[in-house]
């Protein structure tokens, strides 16, 4: 089978390195490897792979996985064959590609309250014959350390409760809707439990539900019962995640180095893989705030791998404002794209400069499918086709706005002062 036939085929579903996706500048693969670890002879590999048989650009996404750009109807079949051999592929068949999602310093965060990844891997090993969930389905397990799960947008989120035990709950659009707790070492077989029967409601039509969030609320207690969960207490509120700088961890520092909007060339691939040789533990991590960690570096080494970053085009400060604003690929990249969404971003940054890492964020989304970022931000922008932007304050891209401006309108008449100001420049807007 060809690519093309794949792309076509899957269009509009998650794509995979056997799944790609038709883009406006080619193929799109996308890897999507456990726990988001990569060793460095596999981020080496990956970048002369995305050299070779691409356009030599890369993705870092939101659920911390990393898409290969520019891959032509020529060259997938051999990218296809090295990925498989170096078992860079996920698993045959209409399944989740990866079914966890985990923070980058799972198994390193001294705050952790459980071993996220050994969770992590025994849901996957549990529920691995599970037929009938939804390609985009993911549980994300969230240890209660320095970075919290809570905006990557999974259909499950085990999280560390107060209490000891692990609290269950379903993401909505306002907020993480708790439906239960279990003990540590029940928590596999509970996740496996929900898994299963919402997969069963799927096949024997009960529900037409792709996610959890869209479950109606009887078959959500359904579930919970048929799990187990005990009645939950109060999960603890925690600060943002950093999404660039210096995080300490057991044994010295992880390095957390952002990139605008998630996009990488192969050369910051393998310098990267060269810090994490050099100052860590030849192990990079993905991360969902779409950066790059390198784990395990020493205060002596932490200063000079920050001004190489820096030199090789990385943020790494975390209050730049640049990491205010999320956008897609956009026009041309993308084929849905009506809009350059980052290069508008940019501009916006310019332009608001010190007034954005006061707390906003902004999301700029090429068209209103919004894959870059499908929640709520202080500002949405969605690309309309005359080039214009649909304003949404603290909305999401499928939310209706009746205002459209251009982005020189937008710039002229946003002035955010503070994250609630942005809601009162534009108060005709309506969702």
């Amino acid at each position: 089978m060809s690519a093309r036939t794949v792309s076509e085929r899957r269009r509009g579903w998650c794509p995979g390195v056997r799944r790609p996706m038709e883009t406006g500048d080619g193929l799109l693969v996308r890897l999507h490897p456990f726990g988001g670890r990569l060793s460095a002879d596999q981020a080496r590999l990956i970048a002369g792979a995305a050299r070779e048989h691409g356009n030599g650009h890369l993705d870092i996404t939101a659920r911390g996985n990393l898409q290969i750009r520019g891959v032509s109807d020529e060259t997938y079949p051999a990218l296809l064959s090295l990925l498989e051999r170096e078992g860079l592929a996920e698993p045959q068949g209409d399944v989740p590609n990866r079914l966890t999602a985990v923070s980058p310093l799972a198994g390193l965060d001294p705050l952790d309250r459980f071993d996220a990844f050994a969770l992590a891997q025994a849901i996957e090993v549990g529920a691995s014959h599970l037929d009938g969930l939804p390609a985009k389905f993911f549980v994300a397990v969230d240890g209660g350390g320095s970075m919290p799960l809570d905006a990557i947008g999974a259909d499950l989120q085990l999280v560390a409760g107060g209490d000891g035990t692990v609290a269950f709950g379903v993401p909505s659009s306002e907020d993480l809707n708790v439906i239960g707790a279990a003990a540590l070492c029940h928590a596999p077989e509970a996740a496996c439990t929900i898994l299963s029967n919402f997969a069963d409601m799927r096949r024997t039509g009960r529900t037409d539900a792709r996610r959890l969030r869209d479950l109606q609320p009887h078959l959500v207690q359904e579930l919970t019962a048929l799990a187990g969960l005990e009645r939950a207490a109060a999960i603890p509120q925690r600060p943002a995640p950093l999404r660039a700088g210096v995080i300490p961890i057991e044994g010295g520092y992880a390095v957390l180095l952002a990139l605008p909007f998630g996009r990488c060339n192969t050369e910051q691939l393998l310098h990267v893989t060269a810090w994490s040789e050099r100052f860590g533990t030849s192990e990079i991590r993905l991360s969902f705030t779409r950066g790059l960690l390198v784990p395990a570096v020493s205060d002596l080494d932490v200063l000079v791998l920050l001004n190489e970053a820096t030199r090789a085009g990385f943020i790494t400060e975390a209050n730049d404002p640049r990491l205010s604003l999320i956008a897609c690929p956009g026009k041309p990249d993308c084929a849905s794209a009506l809009t350059s969404a980052p290069a508008d971003a940019v501009r916006l940054a310019e332009a608001w400069g010190d007034l954005l890492p006061q707390g906003a964020a902004v999301h700029v989304s090429g068209c209103p499918k919004g894959c870059a970022h499908p929640g709520r931000a202080d500002l949405t922008l969605v690309g309309r086709d005359d080039g214009r932007y649909d304003v949404v304050p603290h909305g999401s891209p499928r939310d209706v706005s009746s205002l459209h401006l251009s982005v020189d309108e937008i710039m002229t008449r946003l002035l955010p002062k503070t994250p609630a100001g942005l809601h009162r420049t534009f108060p005709e807007c309506k969702r």
